[in-house]
């Protein structure tokens, strides 16, 4: 240890150590004041020796019983499971909405399929419109006669 402590440290190194210097201040192992003092090391820290100083008094890793509540979830998978629950929630309402629409209003849809069907039948029929009910029998005797429809 003593040959590696004399190593020169990189920028990774460092910024290694402030990160667990943070974490153990979330942890509440260190006050403000003495995160700040570390943090202030180990940015200007050159060697290992001087890092490892740094961390000699607090444990490597938070030990197992620690670590299950802070198990932190990613925040991509965070972010996709509350998309998918705004997701649901907005299909739920626009079905929803849907059904009331058509409880509400179920006299227009009945209209609009009438006249859905009758311009169907009415295309079938070449524009003739027969006892269907669509178009009325005045129409079809008009045409039947040979007269134009305009003239009466």
């Amino acid at each position: 240890m003593a040959r590696s402590s004399a190593l020169r440290a990189s920028d990774g190194d460092r910024d290694a150590v402030a990160e667990r210097l943070r974490e153990a201040a979330v942890e509440g192992r260190l006050e403000p004041e003495e995160l700040e003092e570390r943090l202030h090391a180990a940015l200007r820290a050159r060697t290992y020796g001087e890092l490892h100083a740094l961390l000699a008094d607090l444990p490597a890793k938070p030990v197992p019983w620690e670590r299950r509540g802070m198990d932190v979830r990613p925040a991509a998978y965070t972010a996709v499971a509350v998309a998918t629950r705004v997701l649901a929630t907005l299909v739920l309402v626009t079905v929803v909405l849907a059904v009331v629409v058509l409880m509400a209003a179920w006299w227009v849809v009945w209209a609009l399929l009438w006249f859905a069907l009758c311009a169907a039948r009415g295309r079938s029929s070449r524009g003739l419109a027969g006892p269907s009910g669509c178009g009325g029998p005045a129409r079809a005797r008009r045409v039947r006669a040979g007269r134009p429809t305009g003239v009466v």
